[in-house]
């Protein structure tokens, strides 16, 4: 008898049922030519090719770097040899989602950076990070969105004021947790006022461990600690390093 005919085969149908009574969050902003991005990024541009008027179908010609808008950044974005974007597994791309929580803690110091203390703690409230999960920063800051301005927070300096992942955090997470990936809502995982001057020491920690990211998240304040799914989904562009992402969030 055939592995998949009808009496042997293993549904999921049934679960798909139950999976659609759950609360749907969309983590991805929209994106456009206008969004907050990178300093040094090239802008987007979006052409017209035809319209439905003069072709019967309407086609635009875009135009932007890889890292735009809400994105995953591959290894390969800062390791030589690592893995590109379409070499990311599908297996990888639903996990169990973990939202920490440091919002009130960011909004008295913008610079605020996240300790491993912070993640026990988390541990102590809500029990073992479970391997192989996403694990999302929530900061509040993507409240700043679409500002551009207010997203980079420089100081009169030039300095840039936002929060971010300590290294310590990220160890604690990537080598004892043994977690698949990681996101947050600001435009780098590294603390403004650290992340130029230490040349972005926790991206680099990230993806040196042929691991993946996903920047610019927002609505994780929608999430639950704890028992929620991520789907981290995006095109498969040939030896991409980075390119944007339509995540969203399966809650109970």
């Amino acid at each position: 008898m055939a592995l998949n005919s009808p009496s042997t085969a293993v549904s999921f149908w049934p679960l798909c049922q139950q999976l659609r009574q759950g609360h749907f969050v969309d983590l991805t902003h929209p994106f456009d030519p206008n969004i907050p991005h990178f300093t040094d990024a090239k802008k987007m541009q979006v052409d017209e090719v035809s319209t439905i008027e003069k072709s019967g179908f309407k086609v635009e010609w875009f135009q932007f770097e890889g890292p735009w808008g809400t994105h995953v950044d591959a290894p390969s974005h800062m390791l030589p040899g690592g893995k590109t974007v379409d070499q990311i597994s599908l297996k990888e791309m639903l996990l169990p989602l973990v939202v920490i929580d440091v919002h009130e803690k960011v909004e008295k110091n913008p610079d605020y950076i996240l300790t491993s203390e912070d993640i026990i703690s988390w541990e102590d409230r809500n029990g073992r990070i479970p391997q192989g999960a996403f694990v999302a920063l929530r900061t509040d800051w993507s409240k700043r969105w679409p500002d551009n301005d207010a997203m980079h927070n420089l100081d009169e300096e030039g300095i840039q004021h936002s929060p971010g992942w300590g290294l310590d955090a990220l160890n604690y997470l990537y080598e004892y947790c043994l977690i698949t990936a990681s996101g947050h809502e600001t435009l780098d995982p590294d603390a403004g006022i650290e992340g130029k001057s230490s040349n972005w020491v926790c991206q680099r920690y990230i993806l040196e461990q042929n691991h993946y990211q996903v920047e610019l998240l927002t609505n994780l304040d929608q999430c639950p600690a704890k028992g929620a799914l991520v789907i981290c989904t995006f095109p498969s562009p040939l030896n991409a390093s980075s390119f944007p992402a339509r995540v969203f969030a399966l809650c109970p």
